[in-house]
């Protein structure tokens, strides 16, 4: 990755559940490339990360919580995945306001895995193409979205991804699209 995102400060929202490798792999890669992660949930002290959905990982400090977060604050919105962490993330609605407050303001956000569920609830997939876990290619076409399976697909500032083995892909297009700031074609 050749982009410096220096200063750059990239929301990463997560709950418990989140698939662990996720949010750590692309955390790293945003620090690497410059970036100031910062962890937005709803809980408001720790998230525990799982792996593989069933094994208990890490515990992660959380910065802010999301009721008070402001998407204007932030250069890009990094949602990984896990399938506890995205079922909840979709039926909490500050996150879902969170979330789509960024497709308003045109600014990148990158989704892995089974969070293309809170893309769903915050309506911005319609029209648009994007690869996710493939047992969510049907909730995807259901919303108006173009699914492909590809380890890593781009639309107007929406990158996304499939599952931990396409993190290498993912994590540059996330700082690549970053770097490159807010999208024309980023809408909510």
């Amino acid at each position: 990755m050749t982009e410096d995102i220096t200063g750059k400060r990239i929301a990463f929202l997560l709950t418990d559940g989140v698939e662990e490798v996720e949010l750590t792999s692309p955390w790293q890669a945003v620090k690497d490339a410059g970036g100031i992660p910062v962890l937005v949930s709803p809980k408001p002290d720790t998230v525990t990360a799982n792996n593989h959905d069933t094994e208990a990982g890490g515990s992660y400090p959380v910065d802010v919580r999301v009721s008070i977060a402001n998407a204007e604050e932030y250069d890009s919105l990094v949602l990984p995945g896990g399938v506890v962490n995205a079922d909840s993330l979709r039926t909490d609605k500050d996150s879902v306001a969170f979330t789509k407050a960024f497709f308003e303001a045109g600014k990148p956000v990158a989704a892995i895995c089974h969070a293309a569920w809170i893309l769903i609830e915050a309506a911005v997939v319609e029209g648009r193409e994007l690869t996710s876990y493939p047992s969510l290619a049907t909730d995807l076409r259901n919303a108006g979205a173009r699914w492909v399976d590809e380890e890593v697909v781009v639309d107007n500032g929406l990158t996304t991804s499939r599952s931990p083995a396409d993190l290498p892909a993912f994590n540059a297009k996330l700082v690549e699209e970053t770097w490159e700031g807010k999208h024309s074609g980023q809408t909510a």
